[in-house]
């Protein structure tokens, strides 16, 4: 099939929006489809479009339910609008809709929809391939966060969780991510003069991302908001187990009963936790066994099949 693959975002931003529609068009080429990745659709002909977020996607989901109303229609809500625009906007709720399909990223996202909008839903898990373990540093008890500086990341709760470590602690947390907004650059730099243990790297090449995953042994994610973070999958595969806030994205992630969790906002919570972590081989011990048990949910393998099984159901009415 031709397929019209649509992200808000393109390469150069190098956010989850990107990394997902890369990582999809690349599995859909194998299968055999020829796939066209763009941030607007261009008009050109397409046995199937593939839209990543309802809102920000929506003129190109419009134009092309317009030009193909008959042609297989498939959204894919991949964060602020499962869990903010589809309430709010009117563009994705039409977005929805308009689509024969829409794929949420993780098992929790179907509770956010109205029942004939569940019913033609599917969930893909993202994924990340094996990353092998490198020696963690002897010195300090490695903590990362991996997220641009934006308002629904929550991006500074950790910093402010570091002031409630026991002074004993060993703990270090490197934010890698770009701020985007002066606003976050100026508030960064002072919580990383202020705060000594937490230190912003800003923008980072994906490959050294990787390789300080390898190396930490624990990731924070902090969002007030997700759809599926695709840094949680890329934890589980460096073997590198969770602290997130407990919110549906996160909870659709790493399950009910996860143990990792704390309240979203509660730096003192977050601070219980890290401590935990650092100093209690057991609790450490039951985050890493869940974490492989979810690890299993979120492989490449995985979501490939998912992904090409989704496009298959069309294939015979496209033909």
């Amino acid at each position: 099939m031709r397929i019209a693959l649509i992200t808000p975002y393109g390469r150069e931003h190098r956010n989850g929006n990107w990394h997902t529609a890369a990582r999809w068009a690349r599995f859909l080429r194998e299968a055999g489809h020829t796939v066209r990745t763009q941030v607007e659709w261009d008009g050109r002909s397409a046995d199937l479009m593939l839209a990543l977020h309802a809102r920000r996607s929506f003129a190109s989901i419009r134009a092309f339910a317009e030009r193909f109303p008959t042609r297989p229609l498939i959204v894919t809500l991949t964060g602020t609008d499962l869990y903010r625009d589809i309430h709010e906007d009117r563009d994705a709720q039409q977005a929805l809709e308009l689509a024969h399909r829409i794929i949420v990223l993780q098992e929790r996202g179907p509770d956010e929809l109205a029942t004939h909008l569940a019913a033609k839903t599917r969930v893909i898990y993202q994924s990340a391939p094996d990353i092998a373990r490198l020696p963690s540093p002897a010195d300090r008890f490695d903590v990362l966060v991996i997220g641009h500086l934006r308002t629904e990341k929550d991006p500074f709760r950790v910093a402010l969780a570091t002031a409630y470590l026991p002074e004993h602690s060993q703990i270090q947390v490197t934010h890698l991510g770009s701020a985007l907004s002066e606003d976050m650059v100026e508030t960064a730099e002072m919580a990383q003069a202020k705060l000594p243990r937490w230190h912003w790297l800003g923008d980072v090449p994906h490959k050294t991302v990787l390789k300080r995953l390898a190396r930490a042994q624990l990731m924070v994610i902090s969002s007030v908001m997700e759809g599926g973070a695709n840094v949680i999958c890329e934890a589980l595969a460096a073997d590198v187990p969770v602290l997130a806030s407990h919110m549906p994205g996160n909870v659709g992630m790493l399950g009910e009963d996860y143990p990792g969790y704390f309240p979203v906002g509660d730096e003192r919570q977050l601070a219980r936790l890290l401590s935990m972590a650092e100093s209690d081989p057991d609790f450490y011990a039951d985050l890493l066994s869940h974490a492989r048990q979810r690890r299993g949910l979120m492989r490449p393998e995985q979501e490939a099949s998912r992904l090409r099984q989704a496009v298959a159901e069309f294939e015979q009415s496209a033909a």
